[in-house]
Parts: structure tokens; sequence; C-alpha cells
């Protein structure tokens, strides 16, 4: 994470993350206590147990050398609280995105389980196996594969038991299922949503604002529509698709040239004697296309959800703001089928004879990596793009 700060004490949205994690499990009323398993020199912690006021018991245990060892450890200190037969939840501190939803499947669906299970979510990217030399040996098929996430639910002594068994066989194992699966167990996938993510990145921590802020305005509606003798209506996702309807937004972007050596247009870094005035990359034709897109859908505009008076969005990449997008379009049954951009820009003289192709060079650019832009396979025909580049001698902007 580039930071002398634990990635589980990191601010996100005003609090440390783990605050939030906290929350999840504190407030959710099948959770019956907690156990934080904390490291042995650990500086930030007691300053966050200060500001808890829990409803619930929370004990805390000494962290190990590893992820394994330190869960362990916690399930000792449990287990002087808990019954042997009792479901254990192991969850990391630096997830706080997790959705009462997830966690109300997997306590349903694992209830009458006779081992226990975790959530997870299929992987949708193509994977690539390497030799020794860093080249591609192989494609790795995917169709059986799965992320792990968390929560990882078990009972407790049988997951005792096997992280114990694991240890004294020299396993180091990664997660809580390993050491079920080490110790002749089968765990149950139940599947999670992908925007349970586990915070490794700086990139995450905006990511992970933004998918808590959607999280808060989902439980705003829900609560307000408690209070409304309106009709409840169902989330958009559990909308069926309206495949006769064509939707069409539009969107604008204007950023004024300042200091710098590059702009950024669709992703692409082109080196130039300005740079633009922007809270993030300024990357007008992304952010356009997100205005557009979030138009259609009758979502707002990017300034709604990518507020640039958050920090979280400082120099954000709008690769990443685009998948927020289109992440909610999907959830509203809503396919991207043409995208037709022009890029009205002026600067210095001799910058018009150089834009061109630099339009050009995003148009190929984006367009053999709108895979990679919008986190999803694209349709069977792929977006239709269309990046056209204008220049104008009265312009000081880029638009």
């Amino acid at each position: 994470m580039g930071s002398t700060i634990p990635k589980q004490y990191l601010p996100l949205a005003g609090r440390p993350v783990i605050a939030h994690t906290l929350d999840i499990f504190l407030q959710h009323p099948r959770i019956a206590g907690l156990v934080v398993i904390v490291g042995g020199e650990d500086e930030w912690w007691p300053e966050i147990a200060a500001n808890l006021a829990p409803a619930k018991p929370l004990w805390v245990a000494e962290g190990g050398a590893e992820r394994c060892h330190s869960v362990s450890n916690g399930l000792e200190a449990l287990r002087r609280h808990a019954h042997p037969s009792d479901w254990v939840l192991v969850h990391d501190a630096a997830r706080p995105c997790l959705i009462n939803a997830d966690l109300d499947r997997l306590l349903d669906q694992l209830a009458d389980d006779p081992v226990g299970g975790l959530l997870a979510a299929p992987v949708r990217d193509t994977l690539k196996q390497v030799d020794g030399t860093g080249r591609v040996a192989t494609t790795v098929d995917r169709s059986r594969l799965w992320h792990a996430l968390t929560p990882q639910m078990f009972r407790l002594e049988l997951l005792h038991d096997s992280l114990r068994s694991a240890l004294a066989q020299g396993l180091l194992v990664t997660d809580e299922a390993a050491a079920l699966e080490a110790a002749g167990f089968s765990p149950r996938l139940i599947e999670g949503r992908a925007d349970n993510l586990k915070i490794t990145r700086p990139e995450d921590l905006a990511l992970a604002e933004f998918y808590l802020a959607r999280k808060q305005r989902m439980k705003d509606g829900e609560q307000e529509a408690e209070k409304s003798p309106a009709p409840h209506i169902p989330p958009p996702a559990s909308h069926p698709p309206n495949l006769g309807c064509m939707r069409i937004g539009h969107g604008f972007d204007v950023h004024a040239f300042g200091p710098g050596e590059s702009i950024t247009l669709g992703g692409v870094h082109i080196p130039h004697a300005r740079g633009l005035v922007a809270h993030s990359d300024g990357d007008v034709l992304l952010h356009a296309l997100c205005d557009a897109l979030l138009g259609a859908a009758g979502l707002g505009d990017i300034g709604r959800h990518f507020p640039d008076s958050s920090a979280a969005f400082k120099n954000i990449d709008s690769r990443i703001l685009l998948r927020q997008v289109v992440t909610l379009l999907r959830e509203r049954h809503l396919t991207v089928g043409n995208v037709d951009a022009t890029i009205v820009a002026a600067s210095p003289p001799k910058w018009p004879r150089t834009l061109p192709p630099c339009g050009s060079r995003s148009r190929r650019t984006w367009a053999s990596n709108r895979t990679g832009s919008t986190s999803r396979p694209p349709p069977p025909n792929g977006w239709a793009t269309s990046v056209a580049a204008r220049a104008s001698p009265f312009m000081r902007w880029l638009f």
C-alpha cells in the first residue's frame, strides 16, 4: 500500500477501514459476538477500541506470524466463550464492503451444511500460467475457478482442529477453507458479490468508498420506503431486462490546460507540453462517457457518484470510474451498444496538428482494451466505438 499504517487502519470515508468492517457484524442481529485479532505491537487498535460502544461481546486475541496462526489464536480465545458446535465466521478486517444480503445468504444456506463453506465469486478474467522466464505457458480454463472471499463459515471445533492439524503438518494455509480441505473435507461455495473487495492497493480505497456510498444510498432508500405509503419497488437487479428498449445518453466534460507533461484520453497517456487541471486524471473522454452512460440509465451524473470533494478520487485513473459505472448498468441489465465521441481541443499552435493522430491512437487503444476498461467481456460484437478529434484555435480547454 506504500503506507506505514496497516491497511485495516487507513482512513476510508472518514473512518478507519476496520471500523466499517466491525459495524457489519456488530449491527447484525444474528452475530452473537466478535473476536478481533490484533498484533502484539499494534499501536492503532487502542484508539479504535476506545471509540467503540459494542452492544455485544467483543474480545481481543493476539495475532501470529501468518494468517493461519492468527486465526488459530482467535479460535483458542473463542473456545472459552462458545460451544464447540457453534458456527464461526472468519472475515478479513480489510473487507469493509460486505453487504447484509451476502451475509444472510451465507448464514441461511450453510445452516444445515455438515461442513460449512465460504463466500466466493466466479473468475471472469482470462487467466494465464507463466513459465520461469515470465512468458505465457498456457491459458487456464476458468470455467470451474472461483475467487475465495470472506466470511468463511465453519463450526468452531471442526475449524480449530483442522487448523491445528494443518499447522502440525507445516502447512501455512492462506484461508480457512484450505485447512478443511487438507483435513479431507469439501467446503461449499456460496456465490457472493465481487464488490466485497479486500483492500490491498491504493486504488482499492477509492473503489471501497464508492461501494460504501452506494451501500448507504441503498440503505437510506430502504428506510425511506418503510416510512412512505408508496408501494415497494424492487432493487434494479431484480427487474427483467427490457430487450426492446434503447436508451441514449449524452455526456460532456471540459478541463482547462495547466501545468504538466501529459494528458490522458480514453485511458491513453499522451506526452504533451501541458497537463490538465482536474481532481482526477482529467480524462475528458471517459468522464463524458461516464456521464452519458449514467444519464441513459437515469442515474444522475458523474459528480453524484464520484464527487471532487472526496479525497478518495484524487488523481484516480478514470478507467476505474468507468468500471464502476458499467457495474451500475449491469445491475440494471443494461448493455452498452455504441459509443461515439468527439474531442475538441486547442493549446499552443503546434498541438492541433498532432491531435488527430492522438485521437486515432486513443481509438485503437481504447477499442482493443475495452474489455479491460469495463471489467467484463464485451457483447458478441463488442462495443461499437468511434472517437473523432477536432482542433479549434479559439479553445483553451479540452472537451
